[in-house]
């Protein structure tokens, strides 16, 4: 990966540098470039997904579930927010950093649409397959725990997928570029 020409872009100050270590200092805050990402930087673009997914995903299975929705009306609700709310944290990240909107949303897309699907469909089965998830109301506890336990799996499961993916410089390491 070129770590300077991703700066370029951005306007990022090399002179700033002062020799090698100080290059070094900055590709460990990355999580390194060939050696691939650390498990702290995975984790932290992994929990930084899940709060926009979890965000979303919650407010679906509230609403389908408080209007009585039918489960595969609600699980698609759900699973809508958690990508708009996943993205959009991304979104409003990157725009804040100087970004036009549709170079927003590209960046975005990149850096979130697998790190999100995979947490999706990870929680998601994990409702399904709870005998009794889908049908439990808002105030029973098999609701909250089968829905809270999906993303701890989740987030379980999907952190080496982000390591791997910033290692290679894809997913989330294509925002790295914009701050």
């Amino acid at each position: 990966m070129d770590h300077n020409a991703q700066h370029t872009s951005a306007g990022h100050d090399h002179s700033s540098h002062n020799g090698h270590s100080a290059h070094a200092d900055h590709a460990a805050h990355h999580g390194g470039h060939a050696g691939g990402a650390s498990w702290g930087t995975a984790a932290k673009a992994t929990l930084h997904c899940l709060t926009g997914c979890a965000i979303g995903e919650i407010l679906g299975m509230v609403i389908g579930t408080a209007l009585m929705w039918g489960n595969v009306s609600t699980m698609v609700l759900a699973i809508s927010l958690a990508f708009l709310f996943g993205y959009s944290f991304t979104l409003f990240a990157v725009v804040r950093a100087g970004l036009d909107f549709k170079t927003a949303i590209k960046v975005a897309l990149a850096a979130d649409t697998v790190s999100i699907a995979v947490m999706e469909l990870v929680d998601n089965g994990i409702i399904a397959l709870t005998p009794g998830a889908m049908d439990a109301h808002l105030s029973d506890g098999l609701f909250w725990s089968a829905l809270l336990g999906g993303f701890a799996v989740a987030f379980v499961i999907t952190t080496p997928v982000n390591k791997w993916m910033i290692g290679r410089g894809k997913g989330h390491a294509v925002v790295h570029a914009y701050h």
